[in-house]
């Protein structure tokens, strides 16, 4: 099974290369509307310092869902995912190794960059470590919810959209806890409380949402 996840990660991570663009644009995205808020808002160090969790949750909440859309599209549309349904081996391995890959090109990515976008919030040392740990634990259920969603909805016409209503609802309680761990004015024990429900969500996501996205996937297939 670790060798079936190992190629499904390496054939994923390859076809993200060859379409980087897609996967840049996402990134590009995040950057761009996390920097465009403290040009409108001003320069108010007290103000920026509040809503920097929000705003960088949220994009990376609406960049983690433009990034879904893809993630089973391509398998669809080629033929693949009829194989990977026919194929006696584990498609929960399969599903889990593609929402891994999903995750690295987009979730991580966003974390990685979530040090540099604070610096225009003007956040302290301790504030940027929070944030970026709170996204380093929830990016990950963005993606495990979302995989539900989209396999849900491929070969869907407004599969976007429809993905939209379907995973926002489910990922509302993961933004509210990010924002909660990572909010600079209400640290110590409220972070820890956020934290601790970030971490509860992301095993319950890693144990229930693979399963869930096979199943969604043989649905879609019929």
């Amino acid at each position: 099974m670790l060798d079936l996840m190992a190629c499904v990660m390496r054939r994923e991570l390859a076809l993200t290369w060859r379409r980087r663009t897609d996967a840049l644009g996402c990134l590009l995205f995040f950057v761009i509307a996390t920097s465009l808020f403290p040009i409108a808002v001003g320069s108010d160090p007290a103000l920026l310092h509040a809503m920097a969790p929000g705003v960088l949750w949220v994009t990376a909440l609406f960049a983690t869902m433009l990034s879904l859309t893809r993630l089973f599209s391509q398998d669809f549309d080629d033929g693949s995912l009829d194989q990977m349904l026919l194929t006696p081996q584990s498609l929960f391995a399969v599903v889990y190794a593609k929402i891994a890959a999903h995750w690295l090109t987009s979730g991580f990515a966003l974390v990685l960059l979530t040090p540099v976008i604070a610096l225009q919030y003007d956040l302290a040392a301790d504030a940027v470590l929070l944030l970026t740990a709170s996204l380093l634990v929830g990016t990950p259920v963005l993606s495990l919810i979302g995989s539900i969603g989209a396999a849900l909805t491929i070969g869907v016409r407004g599969g976007g959209v429809l993905l939209a209503v379907l995973v926002l609802p489910l990922e509302l309680p993961v933004l509210i806890f990010g924002v909660g761990a990572a909010d600079p004015v209400r640290a110590g024990a409220w972070s820890e409380a956020n934290f601790s429900l970030l971490g509860a969500g992301l095993i319950v996501a890693l144990l229930l949402c693979p399963a869930a996205t096979a199943a969604a996937l043989r649905i879609s297939a019929e």
